[in-house]
């Protein structure tokens, strides 16, 4: 039996229509997403210039709110990047209200004590994940300030009753992130920390929320979880559904769950889709050269895509 109701029993109208949307269509379309990191946007800028079409979905990134960022021993990238990703809540309240499109929110989390440069990168930070899931840690309190911090830019989405598709502690089979340095349960332990935190304290009914890993240790259950997702960057182009992928997925969660692409690094293969039904709700691509320019993605192959008759897009926003 699919899952199409949240696992918040109190999800908003708007957040229960969204995932009974992603449900329905999972097996015989598929929602074109593209992350964006700038408030130019300059990744949906150059798809519409290629395709003529724009993304349903839109992934904003919420790096530039971590309380802890240190620009004083910043490296020249860390600044470039905490500078482009500030004001990125303005434009994805304002995207979402002018198109109606979908919003995904990624938190590249600089860490929430200690650390230096990029401090979301585990070799960046000392911090130690496992001592936040103690009572009376610097850890524990510097982590539950942070939520507080970022709780203040979520709100925004619940009173604009715009619905939040909310990946947080991505990709946390790894341990390149400082809450995958210490293994998946402990981001598993993380993640129910902060669902029972936004979902009981703070009464966040907008967000669905999207587990995105894919080893059976980190899934917190059913209970917790809307839309499992997983990241994918393969080391070279071919053409695919992702089967595998989707495969190792819902063997370390659940088949009735609503899958998606979080990351993708290569578009999949909207013909091969079309034959296999591998159902992924929806797949986005990471922003900057992974859209723009021809190293990821060419334009013959971003064309096809957004041009298939099973590919969901809207129509252009920036350039029209």
């Amino acid at each position: 039996m699919m899952h199409t109701t949240p696992v918040n029993p109190n999800a908003t109208p708007e957040a229960t229509a969204l995932l009974q949307y992603l449900h329905d269509i999972a097996g015989t379309k598929l929602i074109a997403g593209q992350h964006t990191q700038t408030n130019p946007m300059e990744e949906v800028a150059y798809i519409e210039t290629v395709t003529g079409k724009s993304p349903k979905l839109c992934g904003f990134e919420l790096l530039a709110y971590s309380p802890n960022i240190r620009m004083e021993d910043a490296s020249e990238a860390c600044r470039v990047e905490v500078e482009e990703n500030r004001n990125t809540m303005d434009t994805a309240l304002r995207w979402a209200n002018e198109t109606g499109g979908i919003v995904t929110l990624t938190f590249h989390w600089f860490s929430p004590l200690g650390g230096h440069d990029k401090s979301f990168y585990t070799e960046h930070t000392n911090f130690d994940a496992e001592r936040v899931l103690h009572d009376g840690t610097p850890e524990r309190a510097a982590f539950f300030h942070d939520l507080d911090a970022i709780a203040v830019q979520l709100q925004r989405f619940q009173d604009a009753k715009i619905p939040v598709l909310w990946r947080p502690f991505h990709e946390a089979e790894g341990t390149w992130f400082w809450w995958g340095a210490k293994g998946a349960e402990v981001a598993k332990q993380l993640y129910l920390l902060m669902y029972e935190y936004y979902v009981h304290h703070y009464h966040f009914d907008h967000l669905l929320w999207v587990w995105n890993s894919r080893l059976p240790e980190g899934y917190p259950g059913d209970d917790f979880v809307d839309v499992v997702s997983v990241d994918v960057y393969l080391p070279h182009y071919e053409a695919t559904d992702y089967a595998a992928d989707y495969q190792s997925l819902i063997a370390a969660s659940n088949a009735n769950k609503v899958a998606a692409l979080a990351e993708v690094g290569f578009l999949p293969d909207a013909a091969l889709l079309a034959k296999s039904k591998i159902p992924w709700a929806y797949f986005m691509t990471w922003s900057k050269e992974f859209c723009i320019g021809e190293t990821y993605n060419t334009k013959q192959r971003l064309k096809d895509v957004y041009n298939h008759e099973r590919v969901l897009s809207q129509k252009p926003v920036l350039t029209k």
